[in-house]
């Protein structure tokens, strides 16, 4: 899964650069041939994990998959947020795009939108293994949590 992801960059970034170079009609210095072997590579890490791996759509090993990775991506950040910390990377001021999205201070850094992206990743983790967990355990209706009793709390805790 993450091998997809990976492939796209290079693909992406090879065409761009492909695009610029017939307009401007200059040579690009090598960068179209490396990243488009870049996305040819990540393209057979995929194909070659799949050929060794065989995979059946299982939804709870989906779910516990994409909760593994978004763990990866919630420690990629609390990297990033060290960088920003140790002066390595400036800490700019956050776009309005992030600012409105995430509701956050006009004031906001580029620290508060990796704080931001950082707390959905760790919820996304989380959702994620709670889903296996539920498929697992045969409960995988949401629902089944509420209660109907219109004088009490919604959710059975």
């Amino acid at each position: 899964m993450l091998e997809v992801v990976a492939a796209v960059p290079g693909m992406v970034g090879g065409l761009i650069r492909h695009i610029k170079s017939l307009q401007g009609m200059r040579h690009d210095g090598g960068w179209i041939g490396h990243l488009l072997r870049e996305a040819e590579n990540e393209r057979m890490h995929l194909m070659t994990w799949m050929e060794i791996s065989k995979p059946v759509l299982c939804p709870r090993t989906a779910h516990r998959v994409v909760g593994y990775l978004e763990e990866e991506a919630v420690t990629s950040y609390t990297h990033f947020i060290g960088e920003i910390d140790a002066g390595r990377i400036e800490n700019v001021k956050a776009p309005e795009i992030a600012v409105a999205y995430w509701n956050l201070d006009p004031e906001s850094t580029l620290r508060d939108v990796v704080l931001a992206v950082r707390a959905d990743e760790a919820l996304h983790r989380d959702t994620n293994h709670h889903f296996s967990d539920r498929i697992r355990a045969k409960r995988e209706s949401l629902f089944e949590d509420m209660d109907t009793d219109s004088n009490k709390p919604h959710i059975k805790y």
